[in-house]
């Protein structure tokens, strides 16, 4: 017999699979190999680093293009002064910790304002080869780490001049909880910076103070691991077909102390899209740490681990019933049909066929019984009445066992998949999840109004390049930035009456209405305003309030759209309409789940995912969670995070208000984000996930074996039952072909046998029935 045909091997697989499925039943659903830190609590730090980074990331490529710009404006506009220059620096942009205008031939500083900058590190290659003028990291003597930043003045009729900008290389400020700290590391593991150690002067008790010593050590040693990891190579570093975060990131974990383990995630910088657009930050090979000391999960008892022996044991129990009875209704048959069926080819016809009880292989026995009558008695014909024993066994016949085995097996799977380890809304979520969702989200509400206050900025600069007087001219310089400035789809300059006077990329969506904060812009001294000062407290809120809109209720899309009043011109103001789209791109962040972008109303303006524009929220917790991040507390709204438990399902929410400083401060939006709780890798879900694998895994082995013998075994059996009876019958023209080299086609190739000496005997037969008339008719 081939050792993969017949009845043998599925039945041998189902018993396989059956103890393979019960070992790891017994091992999965047990609290063996539980960790001290849930995945999820573990993948959310990851999540905050990769945030982190990206911040530091943007950040550092902002001032780096601000300062470009800058200088690109000043060189194409009228001579100023030094002092002049940095004056309009500090006021458009009130990013930079020190700021310096150097005289390059004679190397005389000609106006600085903020930190000091030393100018030691200045050389021939800072200056003149491939790298020159990129940023460069210098340690000033208080031992703090500056980043550099140079653009060059090249104006006409004037020697050059080098402007220089220092930035601290912190994690821009963000909300990083009560307990978390984050550090920039440097390659070699040299923390550069580190957030969230500020509250050890208010530490009164030696405890405290020892578990902060204990915390500095341990962001050190970690950003140390850190910056190892990241040297890899961030396709390699990856799982295979993973996508996500361009850069390496991970997660470490660290010692315990009090009861609470250090556990941290890392993020190497890394651009927005490696394949076209480079980046200056991640270029300086810098890692973001974000370290968060968690209680540790107290230990599984006993009982859980019984579960999984307990189902494992059942498992077994069924699937040795399962099988006896396959072997009793199918195998034993067969085979006993597989050796009368030989008996027979050989002429063996002294005692009567074994005719099992019912089924398929029962009319196979019949029709044999009835073959060896025949083939006893000479080869006559069939007897009458003979077919009486065809219906023997009913019409379903051997899919009786099998499913009597799939019963069997689904009295495990269904209860293991659907019953067992199932959660409800009563599952404890670790609070760090809670607390990541409220900080992450009030991240990302601070990555969406730098956008904004950067998007107003980038008008006010520029606006220094247009002349009003030369229509062609101004065309051509919003033609030029909306090259570079993805994030708008049209620019145009409307006039004191709201007229488009000049216009590059998409019509206007909306008309540009003159308000009272226009007036007060177009009458002050500077008339940049304030519009991307993160760090101006909101006082400025009230006269910048409309240089950022949205509007378009009724259309597909919402128009939101940012101003800056043109200089020296009365009335007229440079508008950009800002794309949904690149909001939407800021939103989508990994383990966060859906993430949208509300007004003062609860109306979507921007999302993740689809939406409709200017929808409500999908559900009323969410619009009062809304409206509750929205009250002033102190100086201002704070974010708010909450678990909110309905029927059976959890889910994990949190809003944060635009704060801060900037012309978007106060526009009323708010950033909302909310997602299943079953999407965290914690215990009860993991173990109902668990479960149901085990119930999946326990279909599938029934759908393969059975579907497997059903196929390769009982269908032939059936076409054999009927083509046996109809030899039987007396049907010797009909010639039998095996299908498959095992039992069946055994059997099918001895009737085949018997076939062949049933028609040669009925062909003697009527040979010698025909000799005598013969003879009769000679005489």
């Amino acid at each position: 017999m081939p050792l993969l045909g017949g009845i043998r091997p599925p039945i041998a697989l189902l018993c396989l699979l059956i103890l393979a499925l019960a070992g790891l039943t017994a091992k999965v659903l047990g609290p063996a190999g539980e960790p001290a830190v849930p995945k999820a609590v573990l993948g959310s730090q990851e999540h905050f680093a990769q945030d982190g980074a990206i911040a530091l990331r943007a950040s550092i490529d902002e001032r780096v293009t601000d300062l470009n710009r800058m200088a690109a404006a000043l060189n194409a506009g009228k001579p100023a002064d030094p002092e002049r220059v940095l004056s309009d620096l500090s006021r458009t942009y009130q990013k930079w910790t020190g700021t310096t205008v150097l005289d390059l031939e004679s190397g005389k500083v000609l106006a600085a304002r903020g930190e000091t900058i030393p100018l030691a590190w200045l050389d021939k290659d800072v200056l003149t080869g491939e790298h020159a003028l990129t940023p460069r990291m210098v340690r000033l003597k208080t031992g703090d780490v500056r980043l550099m930043t140079m653009a060059l003045l090249d104006r006409k009729d004037r020697p050059q001049q080098l402007l220089i900008a220092s930035n601290s290389l912190s994690v821009p400020a963000i909300n990083l909880g009560p307990f978390r700290s984050m550090a920039v590391v440097a390659r070699g593991g040299e923390v550069l910076a580190t957030e969230g150690f500020e509250q050890a002067e208010a530490l009164n008790s030696d405890a405290e103070r020892d578990e902060l010593t204990f915390l500095h050590k341990q962001i050190t040693r970690l950003s140390e691991r850190a910056a190892k990891e990241t040297e890899q190579d961030p396709v390699s570093a990856r799982e295979p077909g993973s996508r996500g975060y361009p850069g390496v990131s991970g997660t470490l974990l660290g010692d315990a102390y009090n009861g609470r383990i250090a556990t941290a995630g890392y993020a190497s910088l890394a651009s927005a899209d490696p394949e076209q657009r480079k980046s200056v930050g991640a270029g300086l090979g810098l890692t973001v740490v974000a370290m968060l000391p968690v209680v540790q999960e107290q230990a599984v008892g006993q009982e859980r681990e019984l579960y999984g022996l307990v189902a494992a044991g059942v498992l077994v129990v069924f699937g040795l019933l399962a099988a006896t009875v396959l072997w009793m209704a199918v195998q034993r048959p067969l085979l006993g049909l597989f050796l009368e069926s030989r008996r027979l080819a050989r002429g063996d016809l002294t005692r009567p066929v074994a005719v099992p009880r019912w089924g398929e292989t029962a009319r196979v026995g019949a029709a044999l019984e009835r073959l060896r009558g025949q083939l006893s008695d000479g080869g006559g014909d069939a007897p009458q009445g003979s077919g009486a024993s065809k219906g023997r066994g009913g019409r379903l016949g051997l899919r009786v066992p099998l499913a009597l085995t799939a019963v069997l097996l689904l009295l495990w799977c269904v209860p293991v998949g659907l019953l067992l380890n199932r959660t409800d809304a009563s599952v404890s979520v670790p609070s760090p999840m809670v607390n990541d969702q409220r900080d992450r989200t009030d991240l990302v509400a601070d990555r969406v109004r730098r956008a904004l206050n950067e998007a107003q900025a980038d008008l006010v600069s520029i606006s220094r390049l247009i002349d009003a007087d030369d229509p062609d001219r101004s065309t051509g310089v919003l033609d030029d930035a909306l090259r570079k400035h993805t994030r708008y789809g049209s620019l145009y300059i409307v006039d004191e009456g709201g007229e488009v006077v000049a216009r590059a990329g998409a019509e206007p969506n909306a008309d540009w209405e003159r308000g009272e904060a226009d007036d007060k812009t177009d009458a002050s001294a500077d008339p940049s305003g304030d519009p991307s000062d993160d760090t101006s407290d909101d006082t400025s809120g009230d006269q910048d309030q409309s240089l950022v809109r949205v509007s378009g209720e009724g259309g597909k899309k919402p128009v939101i759209q940012a101003g800056a009043a043109l200089p020296d011109e009365k009335g007229m103001t440079l508008v950009g309409e800002i794309r949904v789209e690149f909001l939407n791109s800021l939103l989508n962040r990994p383990g966060l789940g859906e993430v949208r972008v509300v007004d003062a109303e609860a109306r979507t303006i921007a999302a993740s995912g689809g939406f409709l524009a200017f929808e409500g929220l999908p559900r009323e917790s969410l619009t009062d969670l809304v409206r509750a991040g929205g009250v002033k507390v102190g100086a201002g709204p704070v974010e708010n995070g909450l678990l909110i438990r309905e029927g059976r399902s959890v889910t994990v929410a949190a809003a944060a208000p635009f704060s801060g400083g900037g012309v978007a401060a106060d526009v009323g939006w708010t950033v909302v984000s909310w997602q299943n709780a079953k999407h965290f890798e914690i215990a009860p879900y993991e173990r109902e996930d668990r479960s149901v694998l085990a119930g999946m895994l326990g279909l599938a082995l029934i759908v393969v074996c059975l579907g497997w013998i059903h196929l390769v075994v009982v269908r032939p059996l059936r076409a054999l039952a009927g083509s046996a009876e109809k030899l039987a019958d007396g049907d010797l023209k009909t010639v039998l072909y095996p299908r498959y080299h095992d039992e069946v086609g055994a059997v099918v190739r001895s009737l085949e046998l018997v076939r062949q000496q049933l028609q040669a005997r009925r062909q003697n037969q009527a040979r010698r029935s025909a000799e005598p008339r013969l003879g009769a008719g000679g005489r």
